[in-house]
């Protein structure tokens, strides 16, 4: 959907949509740019990778779970381990994410969950949480109400920063475990940051005690998630994959930026997208992806929509906001704790919510 299109029809004859279309993309544009100079200025805050707290060792810190059942009721009231006040305040609210609705179109064809893993040619291996703690990492206990941990993925040329206000957001609702992934903005190749996120996601799970993890990735990090989810044989790891303006058949953005290697596997018809398209029985991973009618990164629009027999998806339709918003927006982050607490359920109503 090109807003060009429209041009020729606005000055044939008046048309309440063309005029409509014109004034929120308007504003569209001119969030687009605050944004953009918004995220100039933390960028720098985001190229080193982000610090993390350090695992308690056992019997120190928090303990383990036998020994703080053997605790008294006055001691474990004090050496309880520490945790942010904002992520476990039950009042804590976003009113603009609250006053949202964002609803979905459900894709016809669900996965059938009972066959292996991805059948890709680049399969996963087996389960090396194992492995990792044996080496060293002590894994910490887990609650069965806990969320799993949410690794946060970039999109081309940016890194962990595009998501400091939804990283606050899901905090402030109860996610203890968030992990942020910053691949080299000089990587040539998007199998080698699938890769690179297979051995992260491994270590999380290693380090946090959790078996499965869900991951929100922004343009070009929902394609290397999905890639390492569909063709590394991910969905044993993750649960839910939520993409935000990912370009999941191609698109055709920026055709000046083709010189690129990751730009050039984006485009339509290209092998990695061709790859995509292979049959992919038994994966067990929910996809939710957002779309806006207004990303002009994604041409088309709908290209940021998974279309897959053999996947079990959702598709979000966002309007009102571009491609920047997306992983900023209120309400684009309320509509992301839902998904990601309701197992796409609240999400798989027919139609579109204004964002806006």
């Amino acid at each position: 959907m090109k807003v060009l299109s429209f041009l020729p029809l606005l000055l044939r004859r008046p048309c309440l949509r063309p005029a409509w279309l014109s004034s929120t993309l308007v504003r569209a544009t001119a969030l687009e740019l605050v944004i953009l100079a918004g995220h100039v200025l933390i960028y720098p805050s985001g190229l080193t990778p982000e610090r993390r707290r350090p695992t308690p060792a056992p019997g120190t810190g928090a303990g383990s779970a036998a020994d703080r059942i053997t605790r008294s009721a006055d001691t474990a009231a004090t050496d309880t381990a520490d945790v942010d006040p904002g992520a476990t305040d039950p009042g804590t609210t976003d009113p603009a994410a609250k006053d949202a609705a964002v609803t979905a179109s459900t894709e016809t064809d669900l996965a059938d969950t009972t066959g292996p893993a991805g059948t890709g040619d680049r399969a996963g291996t087996g389960d090396r949480a194992g492995t990792a703690q044996a080496a060293g990492t002590t894994a910490l206990p887990t609650k069965e109400d806990d969320h799993p941990p949410v690794v946060l993925l970039h999109g081309f040329i940016d890194n962990r920063s595009v998501f400091v206000l939804l990283r606050r957001s899901l905090a402030r609702h109860g996610w203890r475990h968030l992990e942020s992934l910053n691949y080299s903005p000089l990587t040539c190749d998007i199998r080698t940051a699938a890769e690179l996120l297979d051995r992260h996601v491994e270590e999380i799970c290693a380090r946090t005690g959790h078996r499965e993890v869900d991951i929100v990735g922004h343009s070009l990090g929902g394609l290397i998630a999905r890639y390492y989810v569909q063709r590394l044989g991910g969905d044993r790891r993750v649960r839910t994959l939520v993409t935000l303006g990912t370009p999941h058949g191609g698109t055709a953005a920026a055709p000046l930026a083709g010189a690129h290697p990751i730009v050039r596997q984006m485009r339509s018809g290209s092998d990695l997208i061709e790859e995509l398209r292979h049959p992919a029985p038994g994966c067990r991973t929910r996809f939710v992806s957002f779309w806006s009618e207004l990303d002009r990164v994604m041409l088309p629009v709908e290209t940021a929509c998974v279309d897959h027999p053999d996947l079990d998806a959702v598709n979000v339709r966002v309007t009102g906001i571009g491609h920047l918003a997306l992983p900023v927006h209120p309400a684009v982050a309320s509509a992301i704790r839902q998904a990601l607490e309701s197992d796409g359920a609240a999400l798989g109503a027919p139609g579109a919510a204004s964002v806006a």
